[in-house]
């Protein structure tokens, strides 16, 4: 009896054991969910359009909530000379997000990233404070012709740095065939003392009354709580039915190598981002644009800001695309 009750308690004892190996070996949610968040840490770069900039502080904001560990370091620049800063100067960056996707095509691929994901839309305006002069009379119809007058002063972006810059003169000649007139040359000639390198460079300049217009986009114009004037649809850049319309005008702008031009074709205004091949920090930048590209995260809050998601949208880097990101595009 005696040997068969210490054998009872080996097995029981042996029982045990086994079973708390096992529960303790299985993969625990919450223990698997605190060892994924502490790998999403450090520093993530982030090179991004100057019209990202206030969306992207407040999703910022939100991803470091979620992740503590993480440190989001936002740099706003002109697309262009974002994509300058890591082909030319070799900086270090995990995600480069651009006001326009293009701007990723024709500097990033193939030599730095591989694919391209298209996340919201945009439009131009014609951006203005109460004290500009004519104010008080500026409107849809007479706008162009206003901006040309003398004592006025308008203001744009530089087309070789910003996306907005190119899309100002895009506008310009979308503008002259819509009201049959000739106009980009004398925009042109006119008021260069107030180009700068992007459109949210100008804002300061007109709330201090140095400047009577800018072109910019609506969102920021809305962001900055800007009087602006709406466009029609046939030069603002907006509308996806007008792309073969908006195809029929084009400007040029330096290349990546000096005495090269590059053509921006007219077109709906489409954001783009990616993530680069040599990311410093892959992992904590997948989490990001994971969280960026979510309807009720990221996506919300761009909304919010007046930039409407295009998510998921068509790609044709979409075999480049990660598994993970699949969701966020179509072919």
């Amino acid at each position: 009896m005696k040997k068969v009750s210490q054998l009872s308690i080996t097995k029981i004892f042996l029982t045990i054991i086994i079973l708390s190996i096992t529960f303790y070996g299985c993969n625990n949610p919450k223990e698997e969910e605190e060892e994924e968040k502490s790998e999403i840490s450090g520093k993530l770069i982030i090179f991004h359009a100057g019209s990202l900039a206030v969306p992207f502080k407040l999703i910022k904001e939100e991803f470091e909530k979620e992740y503590p560990d993480v440190d989001v370091l936002l740099e706003a620049a002109g697309s262009v000379t974002c994509a300058r800063k890591i082909t030319d100067l070799k900086r270090d960056c995990d995600i480069m997000a651009s006001a326009d996707y293009a701007v990723i095509d024709k500097f990033l691929i193939p030599d730095y990233s591989s694919w391209n994901i298209k996340f919201a839309s945009n439009e131009m305006c014609i951006a203005f404070t109460n004290k500009s002069t004519f104010a008080d009379s500026i409107n849809g119809n007479n706008c162009f012709d206003v901006l040309l007058k003398d004592d006025v002063i308008y203001g744009r972006s530089d087309p070789n740095s910003d996306p907005c810059g190119y899309r100002s003169l895009l506008t310009i000649k979308l503008a002259e065939k819509f009201y049959n007139k000739k106009m980009l040359a004398n925009f042109l000639a006119k008021d260069n003392n107030f180009i700068r390198p992007k459109e949210t460079d100008l804002i300061s300049l007109l709330e201090t009354n140095n400047i009577d217009y800018i072109f910019i986009y609506r969102s920021v114009a809305k962001q900055h709580s800007l009087n602006f004037i709406t466009l029609p649809d046939s030069i603002n850049l907006k509308s996806s039915e007008l792309a073969k319309y908006y195809s029929t005008v084009d400007v040029e702008i330096v290349g990546k190598k000096p005495g090269e031009k590059i053509k921006m074709q007219g077109k709906p205004m489409v954001y783009g981002l990616t993530i680069l091949e040599n990311a410093p920090n892959k992992v904590t930048a997948n989490a990001f644009l994971d969280f960026l590209l979510s309807k009720e995260k990221g996506m919300k809050i761009m909304e919010e800001m007046g930039q409407p998601s295009v998510v998921p949208a068509t790609t044709n880097t979409y075999q480049n695309v990660p598994k993970e990101f699949k969701k966020y595009v179509k072919e």
